[in-house]
């Protein structure tokens, strides 16, 4: 099987700093194949016969011996990435609107979480929200609409807090994820 992995909280704000090159090596010693990886925010894609839960042991008690620190990580396979990216629902219509508002930055985000949304997060998230940020909910992630940058975002910054083990990544960072785990 395919999968994406995403590690949470390195190489930010030159904290927990690993090369991409060395994290490859640690997947590829914990027995990982065709591992390649995206840019330095923690991204990898592999194949496997392993499943989630197992891959998650191996690659949370590798990373902490290899790098000494615990990074939180999520894992979807291929086809979960599809529907994932499938079933986005944000309309070109609001992206655009998005686009006009500020068209230097980006403006699609996922939130990947380990779990379900649950609507009581979400209402939590939204509750005394006034703005034209979008949130939506998908299976195991959150998807963001941001109209300015995301570091000025309430709504992002609300999201971060609920769902503090979560990862954020911009959508062409998702696409491209996904495209590698197509070529791989």
């Amino acid at each position: 099987m395919k999968y994406t992995l995403l590690f949470r909280g390195i190489n930010v704000g030159g904290k927990n700093v690993v090369k991409m090159n060395d994290l490859k090596q640690l997947l590829l010693e914990l027995g990982l194949s065709k591992v390649k990886t995206y840019i330095q925010s923690g991204n990898a894609v592999f194949e496997t016969t392993l499943g989630e839960p197992v891959l998650h042991d191996i690659i949370r008690t590798g990373f902490i011996n290899r790098f000494g620190f615990e990074s939180d990580t999520l894992i979807r396979n291929i086809d979960e990435m599809q529907l994932l990216i499938e079933q986005f629902p944000i309309t070109t219509a609001e992206i655009a609107a998005a686009e006009a508002a500020d068209p230097q930055v980006e403006h699609l985000y996922v939130y990947f979480l380990n779990n379900p949304p649950q609507q009581t997060q979400i209402d939590a998230i939204c509750k005394e929200y006034v703005g034209t940020d979008t949130l939506r909910a998908g299976k195991r992630e959150m998807y963001l609409l941001c109209y300015q940058s995301i570091r000025k975002s309430k709504l992002a910054a609300r999201t971060s807090k609920t769902f503090d083990s979560a990862t954020v990544r911009n959508w062409k960072t998702v696409n491209k994820l996904y495209d590698m785990m197509i070529a791989l």
